[in-house]
């Protein structure tokens, strides 16, 4: 079998930003962004050996990272980032407020930030911004660069307008789409829990997440992928169903990611206006 070759994406005229979802749902989530020349992951939660086993099925190059965002203290966030920080030299980013509260041992190095305080990463404009959840600072991210810009909210108990403002004017939004609301009423789960999941400190029903993204889209908006599927209460084709409902006023790549498979890479091009 040929060696497979590991590279940053590729680098040329008609892209600003390389997005691939490595990993969405309970069990683990991991997102990797880059300019080409600029790499992050906004959480690691996988295994790191099984992290990097996904950047190299894409034939992105785990070395070639620049940095890990927390976006809160949930094992489901957090397991891989002591590890890959340490093996790969990275800093880990993330909310001063959870610095003494994430488990996640010795680390290369932390860099703390302010929820709705914007920083830098290399080339890569980064806005950390305050959402509803049961973590201590939980915060979704977007990122920037050279005009192209993405949103990454999941781990929604609420939709409120400081979230709807910050997700504004994106060209690739990462959105939750939990649970369908039947289905976790109807389904196994216990009666604590189903409440916990539908608390405003909970997470986001397909229902939900389509009224926010109906008041989300506009012409520039490329790519949609929903994301935190519940295994139990959601399935992929009742969120394509719903949500595709939502975009009456333009036509994205809507897509679903996966708890145990990567996705692909999407490019964002130059030139594209909200």
């Amino acid at each position: 079998m040929a060696k497979l070759e590991l590279q940053r994406p590729r680098q040329c005229a008609d892209y600003n930003l390389a997005v691939c979802v490595l990993a969405s749902g309970s069990k683990g989530n991991a997102i990797y962004i880059s300019d080409g020349l600029t790499a992050i992951l906004i959480d690691a939660g996988l295994s790191a050996t099984e992290i990097k086993r996904r950047l190299k099925s894409r034939g992105l190059n785990p070395k070639d990272l620049n940095a890990i965002l927390v976006s809160h203290e949930h094992s489901d966030h957090v397991q891989a980032v002591g590890v890959l920080s340490r093996q790969l030299k990275l800093p880990v980013y993330l909310s001063r407020n959870i610095e003494k509260k994430v488990s996640m041992g010795s680390v290369h190095e932390i860099r703390t930030f302010n929820s709705g305080s914007t920083f830098q990463i290399e080339n890569l404009a980064v806005h950390p911004f305050a959402v509803s959840h049961d973590a201590v600072d939980p915060v979704g991210f977007t990122i920037g660069q050279n005009g192209s810009r993405i949103g990454v909210a999941t781990d929604l108990g609420t939709v409120t307008p400081h979230l709807k403002e910050n997700l504004r004017h994106c060209h690739l939004l990462i959105l939750e789409a939990n649970h369908d609301q039947e289905m976790l009423i109807n389904g196994p789960y216990p009666w604590y829990l189903k409440r916990r999941i539908q608390s405003h400190s909970g997470h986001l029903s397909n229902g939900q997440s389509k009224r926010l993204l109906m008041e989300l889209q506009h012409k520039g908006l490329e790519h949609v992928i929903m994301a935190h599927l519940s295994q139990t209460n959601n399935t992929p084709q009742k969120v394509l169903a719903e949500v595709s409902e939502a975009l009456t006023r333009c036509k994205p790549r809507l897509k679903v990611a996966s708890q145990y498979r990567c996705g692909e890479i999407i490019y964002l091009k130059n030139g594209i206006k909200p």
